[in-house]
């Protein structure tokens, strides 16, 4: 199997080529919109087709050029099915397979950084000894990882998909994240189980919410272009406005990532005129952002469940989704939305920003 790492400097992107030197058939993973005609000279070059161009996630950090690679090759372009795109060609679900020569890709859903976070493991088929590749994305980077305060992150989450089905793959595999900020190319699980300094070491995954609420990030310079246009496979003249009104019921706006929202200032005033659904865990409600007076508690890993079955009232009912500061909340006014939920947002900020505001109040 041939293979090739590639690197953006502007956005510290590694985007990676597989092929079957046999068949001459390819796969790019996490291509950038500005570097398409590099890639496809060296794709010229070695004398191959591309089949397939991949995204690991709706990136905030620059634009996909799956889109443009579509136009130029031929090539079909795949995202997770959780990641909001319906311009893609294939939207993979958890545990899918892809084949391309001896190449086998199985996708691995793992959210955390974004609700859409794929994870392709690859093995090659005429070298089953070899290790296998795992192109984390931005779940798991090399003795780091990725963001979890907005596009739906979840720090909960993260910590889940990294020791539930990141570690649990073979120590020799190998790691190859879509970014490194110091230079390194590749690392191992076995590495990061022990060297990861926020998921290994036998880190807990409240030391490890801990350490993503304290490290205020300022948001990528290219957020409200780069998500817009990556929903849409990279159209950079996509709508890229950050929000819109869209509802009668509330003054509901979008963010670039579709996600309904309205303020907390509002909710306050409307607590009676709404059903309240609180996605935390228990025992976050009990914490010193307390709750919400009278609403239902499910938490997020239980709610599509809890949901499925809502009758048609329930799906009209106005309802606003509460965590501690929007994400979880974010990642569940969606899912509601594809269930059929009319009437439903989340409230902007979580509990932090609605705490924040009465604190103001009585200042």
């Amino acid at each position: 199997m041939l293979f090739r790492q590639l690197y953006d400097n502007e956005s510290s992107t590694y985007t990676y080529l597989l092929a079957d030197e046999s068949t001459k058939e390819a796969i790019l993973i996490d291509p950038v919109r500005e570097l398409v005609d590099r890639d496809v000279q060296l794709i010229e070059e070695l004398g191959l087709t591309l089949v397939y161009a991949l995204d690991t996630h709706v990136h905030a950090d620059h634009v996909t050029g799956a889109g443009l690679l579509r136009e130029k090759t031929g090539c079909k372009t795949i995202v997770s099915a959780e990641a909001g795109a319906p311009c893609a060609d294939m939207r993979l679900d958890d545990g899918a397979t892809v084949e391309v020569g001896v190449i086998r890709l199985k996708a691995h859903h793992t959210p955390g950084h974004t609700s859409g976070d794929m994870t392709y493991v690859v093995t090659d088929a005429a070298n089953p000894d070899a290790p296998p590749m795992a192109f984390t994305g931005d779940t798991l980077l090399i003795r780091g990882c990725g963001r979890t305060d907005f596009q739906q992150g979840d720090s909960r989450a993260l910590f889940a998909s990294v020791h539930e089905k990141l570690f649990t793959l073979p120590e020799d595999t190998r790691v190859y994240p879509a970014h490194d900020y110091k230079g390194r190319t590749m690392s191992t699980i076995a590495e990061e189980k022990e060297h990861n300094p926020r998921l290994g070491g036998g880190r807990t995954i409240d030391e490890f919410v801990a350490i993503m609420e304290k490290l205020n990030l300022s948001q990528p310079k290219k957020i409200h272009i780069a998500v817009p246009a990556n929903l849409q496979c990279g159209n950079v003249q996509a709508d890229v406005q950050p929000v819109r009104q869209d509802a009668d019921w509330a003054p509901l706006t979008r963010t670039p990532e579709g996600i309904p929202e309205v303020e907390h200032a509002w909710v306050a005033d409307h607590l009676d005129e709404v059903r309240l659904i609180d996605v935390r865990e228990p025992d976050e409600l009990e914490g010193e952002l307390g709750s919400l007076y009278g609403v239902d508690n499910v938490p997020l890993g239980q709610l599509e469940d809890a949901m499925r079955d809502a009758d048609e009232e329930q799906r009209g009912e106005p309802t606003v989704i509460v965590c501690r500061s929007g994400n979880r909340s974010g990642t569940a006014a969606r899912m509601l939305e594809e269930l059929g939920f009319t009437k439903v947002a989340s409230m902007a900020g979580g509990m932090k920003a609605y705490r924040g505001r009465t604190a103001a109040s009585c200042g």
